[in-house]
């Protein structure tokens, strides 16, 4: 996890939902993002603090320090070893919100092909993914080394059946701590480390073949098989 997700309502519901009174400096655009099947390597939307300015800006899904050109961009980081590991050092106090409205994972059934499955909340409400990126700077704009990873813990209960891993989510309430300059970092970790969603906000259920082209982008991706 995570490997493609979906954010298609608009910015303002998901700012509405984080229940933030700061001014926003929205580069996303007003209308609904309507971004059904996003890949790794795409412009995400992406919310984060610069001072008390709340900041919603598209950002790469994907980072990797400058001493690491040799390997591909992670697009996700271990809870376990974010906090104190090399890799992620330099953007570890750069804390972002990832707010999305569902992500997929693919089931091995024994088929020549992978059932991928779509993961949501269960209550239907917008689902807060914890990050770390190097931003863009609200004095000098977006930056070519910009990019985010979500950070990922151990699966639980029934959705270990569909992926080991799973992005760490958080309350709106703790989402707002997590995205505040203030909390120091050492919080920031407990944050993670237990105070994550449970695995029984989720639902999951299988969707059709299809989203494993990212050319498709339609909002059918998102609907159980049995409805097709």
């Amino acid at each position: 996890m995570c490997g493609r997700l979906s954010q298609y309502r608009g910015i303002h519901d998901f700012v509405a939902a984080l229940s933030m009174p700061n001014a926003l400096a929205n580069s996303v655009g007003d209308q609904p993002i309507e971004q059904y099947n996003v890949a790794p390597t795409t412009a995400v939307a992406l919310l984060h603090l610069q001072g008390d300015l709340l900041h919603a800006d598209p950002v790469r899904w994907g980072w990797r320090p400058h001493w690491a050109k040799d390997r591909g961009a992670p697009i996700n980081a271990r809870v376990e070893k974010v906090a104190h590991g090399p890799f992620f050092r330099a953007i570890w106090p750069h804390r972002a919100i990832t707010p999305i409205d569902s992500w997929f994972e693919w089931v091995d059934t024994g088929s020549p092909r992978k059932q991928p499955y779509l993961i949501r909340r269960r209550d239907g409400a917008p689902i807060f993914c914890a990050a770390i990126g190097k931003l863009p700077d609200a004095d000098e704009g977006p930056g070519e080394d910009d990019g985010f990873v979500i950070i990922t813990a151990e699966s639980a209960g029934g959705m270990v059946d569909i992926h080991d891993r799973r992005p760490v989510v958080l309350t709106a309430g703790v989402a707002r701590e997590w995205l505040d300059p203030a909390t120091p970092k050492e919080r920031a970790e407990q944050i993670l480390l237990h105070q994550g969603e449970p695995s029984d906000v989720f639902e999951w259920f299988k969707v059709g073949t299809a989203v494993g082209n990212v050319r498709n982008k339609g909002p059918e991706l998102i609907s159980p098989i049995s409805s097709f």
